[in-house]
């Protein structure tokens, strides 16, 4: 059984889904792993929110227990033996301070990068106003307004498919992938009122991504999280 490696609370997840074709993520595709569909669409998420009361290994580590991520990410699955694991690989994970982005990339060899960030959390009159940014040359931001009263997901919905990928996998080389698991109990979802996405993709992302800077979000939802935890990985 994996141990567990980090401890946190995943919350005020803004989650911006685009369909796009999966050819474009052929590259990014860990071996073994094969894109997962929700009616035969392909999704690509570009997602901020907060990692609260974080602990490595059981401790908490100063200057890093609270701060802002943002990331663009696809889903995949894996069949181990006869069971189908869902996941997500991360094309890029954006986090303000530069030792999480050292252990991440050398734990888990996923693609961090550190940059500047911060973030706004507003209640007022039973709306949300919820808003990360950060800063690559230019500041880029994801901002959502949504009803306060959070209500529960729907089985079998395209929420509940873009939330509840429990795994993730990461590119190793051509024959060798990375896997662990992120255990979360069922989130709830904010109704949303309104959004605004403003990100130079190509600038952040890389140019193959430039088209999403003009096109219209497949689903826009604003989750509100949990506690997390994140097991030790293995080599698959």
């Amino acid at each position: 059984m994996a141990n567990t490696f980090l401890q946190a609370e995943w919350r005020k997840l803004a989650m911006v889904n685009y369909a796009v074709d999966p050819n474009l993520l052929a590259s990014y595709l860990p071996a073994k792993t094969e894109i997962d569909l929700w009616n035969d669409t392909c999704y690509i998420s570009l997602v901020g929110f907060m990692f609260k009361n974080t602990r490595v290994k059981g401790f908490k580590i100063p200057f890093h227990i609270n701060f802002e991520e943002v990331n663009l990410r696809f889903y995949v699955r894996y069949k181990d033996n006869d069971t189908w694991k869902r996941g997500v690989v991360f094309i890029k994970e954006i986090v303000p301070r530069a030792a999480l982005t050292f252990v991440a990339n050398t734990v888990y060899g996923e693609n961090y990068q550190t940059m500047p960030m911060v973030h706004s959390w507003v209640e007022r009159d039973e709306e949300l106003t919820i808003e990360y940014k950060w800063k690559k040359k230019n500041w880029h931001s994801l901002k959502i307004k949504a009803d306060s009263n959070p209500v529960p997901i729907m089985p079998g919905s395209e929420a509940e498919f873009i939330t509840e990928h429990y795994w993730g996998y990461t590119k190793i080389s051509n024959t060798q992938t990375a896997e662990y698991e992120v255990k979360h109990p069922k989130w709830e979802i904010y109704p949303i009122h309104d959004y605004w996405i403003d990100v130079d993709f190509a600038m952040v992302y890389g140019s193959e991504f430039n088209f999403l800077k003009n096109e219209i979000p497949r689903s826009v939802f604003l989750a509100e999280g949990s506690a997390i935890s994140v097991m030790q990985g293995r080599k698959i």
